[in-house]
């Protein structure tokens, strides 16, 4: 069973011994005029789409000489799978991620004592996720009668990379501390997602649908962004010494578990398209060298790691040293911007 933390207390221990630290400024406060739930309408598939379903430089094995041999269908073929696995993993990433660590903090359950007006957004943030999580399993099922294409392997089930990684950063965990990764996991993807969504909107090659559907969310997570933020720095404040020695040094397991590519579901599809074990092998290892992956993971995770910086995270030494093994040290030291909030939020 995937993510079993979620369906546990967070931060063990009585809320009332977790102390509230710190202010909150909510981007809320308009939410009713600018959540897409709110004042977007369901994104349909055109009768005839045209160009590319992703696009390729977000999914490099395409742009391999192996992939790119075989010829543009079978290109585009994959990039529509991957489209597939973005919907996929959002509707995921939602259920099983972010709402009920949401729902947690809505209902004074996440094990700290915050600000009323944060455990109110939380109730949005839940309404936003299951928009989210809905419209893209919506999406998907649209895209599928509109292309004839169904998802390649969908009769296995392989679950989206991040959940088996996060299940094993939980075996990790004194058993005491196990549940806190949920909450830390929600804050990683939550200020993560933004800057991953951000490129797609803009581009024209996409299916003006496609490009909508991402834009919607984006839009969203650019107000959750700010508020894990928050959240962040009422946590790390509020973990015992001991709690922060257990779960620091796995942080960057967490941004990896985001951030790394899903080699399960990779490997599926280029087998889908007739490649043998061994072109699966050079095509993945070629397409994500090891030392550009990690600085693209760094430059990626650069301002939460910022975050972590700013709330203290880094002041244990096996913690900053596990940063630093990991390569994310990166502009570590510099402040963090104020947000990257959309302007609009806080209008």
């Amino acid at each position: 069973m995937y993510l079993r933390a979620f369906q546990e207390q967070m931060l063990q221990g009585p809320a009332t011994a977790r102390l509230r630290i710190g202010e909150y400024t909510s981007y809320f406060e308009r939410w009713d005029a600018l959540a897409s739930v709110r004042r977007r309408p369901r994104r349909e598939v055109e009768t005839d789409p045209i160009g590319l379903y992703f696009p390729p430089e977000m999914h490099p094995v395409v742009l391999h000489p192996i992939v790119a041999g075989r010829g543009e269908s079978v290109v585009k073929g994959l990039l529509l799978q991957r489209l597939y696995d973005y919907l996929d993993f959002t509707t995921e990433l939602e259920s099983l991620a972010v709402i009920p660590v949401a729902t947690k903090i809505s209902r004074g359950r996440s094990g700290l004592i915050l600000p009323e007006r944060m455990r109110a957004d939380a109730h949005k943030i839940v309404t936003d996720e299951a928009w989210h999580a809905q419209f893209s399993y919506d999406f998907a099922q649209q895209v599928v009668a509109a292309t004839g294409c169904p998802k390649l392997g969908a009769e296995e089930a392989v679950a989206p990379a991040f959940l088996p990684r996060l299940d094993e950063l939980r075996e990790q965990l004194p058993h005491e501390v196990r549940g806190v990764e949920s909450l830390l996991f929600a804050i990683v993807s939550e200020t993560l997602i933004s800057g991953i969504l951000s490129d797609i909107p803009r581009d024209d090659r996409l299916p003006q649908s496609v490009r909508e559907v991402v834009h919607d969310h984006a839009e969203d997570e650019g107000r959750h962004h700010v508020y894990f933020r928050s959240v962040l720095r009422h946590l790390w404040p509020a973990l015992t010494v001991r709690e922060r020695r257990a779960v620091g040094p796995l942080i960057p397991a967490a941004i990896n578990a985001f951030l790394e590519p899903d080699y399960i579901r990779t490997a599926q599809h280029l087998s889908g398209i007739g490649l043998t074990s061994e072109e699966i092998d050079q095509v993945i290892t070629e397409s994500w060298p090891l030392n550009e992956l990690r600085q693209s993971i760094a430059d990626a995770a650069s301002q939460l790691t910022r975050y972590f910086v700013e709330a203290g995270a880094l002041d244990d030494a096996q913690t900053l040293t596990s940063f630093g093994e990991a390569g994310l040290l990166v502009n570590a030291r510099e402040p963090a911007e104020p947000s990257n909030a959309p302007k609009e939020l806080a209008s």
